[in-house]
């Protein structure tokens, strides 16, 4: 199993590309089975969970072509309405499946997928969503059973904004009769990009980065060539690692609208930004501030940089509190940082942190894809080596991550 080991207390400076959005990429590629012919998509990273999901679309029947950097669909051929226990189980954003292939073949059958690291992320409400639509639902064996003749529009409210469930309702909506009026939807960027896309295939869809969000049934869609986003979770990792280096780094092919609050929190803590429309220049300052934080959906603190600020917190002066709403269980990379001297406390969805002067390296476990970042970024400002273990969770969404590490200025290296 593949390990990454840092030598840390080297300044980052330079240029940093930021990859395509993995949270993008990902519904936007399963977006291609509700049509025919050759969608083609840039910019796709390359990334274990973007694999995992172009070989489930080629068990459905879908064609796949691949290049660095560019992937071509064909889901002509879809034929196949089950989506099996041993390709869901690797990644669950696999549920996404479930609306287009009932919107496609009227039917599906996909696995449940099962618990998750960072805590409890059920799909009642999507099953919900579908159910609206005029779809049967039935659990039987670990696996969600789904038909229906025929898909109606409705006005459905979701209780929490979920993304992948505003993407799953979105998809069986498209193709569906009449109007769906979607309520309380998701409105991060990744969602207001997947419906800009859908709507190049010729959907009828309004309110893309809002919470109301009304989809007008058609009959079909056409292919699409398109363009995925820049990945705003690694933009933000590479910012928190400029302010925790006191670095100097400048983000290429970003997108800082994105990142409004990360920002603000960031510049809080002392870090300078110059920002302009696909360019972000961070410098870190000396003297890192403590800063609080509570994680919401967008447009509020994302909960995938929650791990990354607990480490750059874990380094600061003074006394700070992060508090985690989304995710019940998304602490458990504070065990590991106190392995490497960082003063944290939890009580109940708060970690209370007391900067300390400097983390020692130490070997450290990787639990969850953030935490792997948020370790790798201990690493890098502690004295001595650190040794990351399990990074296999690190290539779910970061495309060579120590590459570009290292291109920075950073002694850090993967050992297979």
């Amino acid at each position: 199993m593949d390990r990454i080991l840092i030598e840390g207390g080297h300044r980052l400076k330079g240029d940093v590309k930021i990859s395509g959005a993995k949270n993008a990429a990902l519904p936007i590629l399963v977006s291609s089975l509700l049509t025919d012919g050759w969608n083609t998509y840039a910019n796709v990273p390359d990334l274990q969970d973007v694999h995992s999901i172009l070989h489930l679309l080629t068990t459905l029947g879908a064609r796949v072509e691949t290049e660095p950097g560019l992937v071509r669909i064909n889901a002509g051929g879809l034929c196949n309405s089950e989506a099996p226990y041993e390709l869901v189980r690797k990644m669950r954003a696999s549920i996404l499946v479930l609306g287009p292939l009932l919107a496609r073949l009227k039917k599906a059958r996909v696995s449940l997928p099962g618990g998750c690291a960072i805590g409890a992320r059920p799909i009642n409400l999507h099953l919900k969503g579908l159910a609206c639509l005029g779809a049967a639902i039935e659990l039987k064996h670990g696996y969600v059973e789904a038909s229906a003749d025929t898909l109606k529009g409705c006005d459905i409210y979701l209780d929490t904004p979920t993304v992948t469930g505003t993407e799953n309702i979105i998809m069986a909506a498209v193709l569906a009769e009449g109007r769906t009026i979607l309520r309380n939807a998701a409105r991060e960027p990744e969602v207001e990009s997947f419906i800009d896309v859908l709507n190049l295939m010729g959907a009828q869809i309004q309110g893309g980065g809002t919470s109301v969000i009304s989809i007008e049934g058609v009959t079909c869609l056409h292919p699409v060539s398109t363009r995925i986003i820049s990945d705003r979770i690694e933009a933000g990792t590479f910012m928190v690692a400029a302010a925790m280096t006191r670095g100097d780094i400048r983000l290429l092919d970003s997108q800082p609208q994105h990142l409004e609050a990360l920002i603000q929190k960031l510049t809080l803590a002392g870090a300078h930004f110059k920002l302009d429309d696909q360019t972000v220049r961070v410098t870190g300052s000396d003297r890192i501030t403590s800063v609080d934080i509570r994680t919401l959906p967008f447009p509020g603190f994302p909960t995938d940089m929650q791990a990354q600020f607990t480490a750059l917190m874990s380094v600061a002066q003074g006394l700070s509190i992060v508090s985690e709403t989304v995710f019940e269980n998304r602490f458990i990379h504070v065990e590991e940082l106190k392995r490497m001297g960082a003063d944290i406390q939890l009580s109940g969805n708060a970690a209370i942190i007391k900067g300390v002067a400097e983390l020692s390296g130490a070997p450290v476990m990787a639990t969850d894809l953030r935490a792997s970042a948020s370790l790798i970024l201990a690493g890098l400002v502690a004295k001595g080596k650190t040794e990351v273990h399990r990074v296999y969770h690190l290539d779910r969404g970061y495309e060579g991550l120590e590459e570009k590490f290292r291109g920075l200025g950073a002694a850090i290296k993967r050992v297979k």
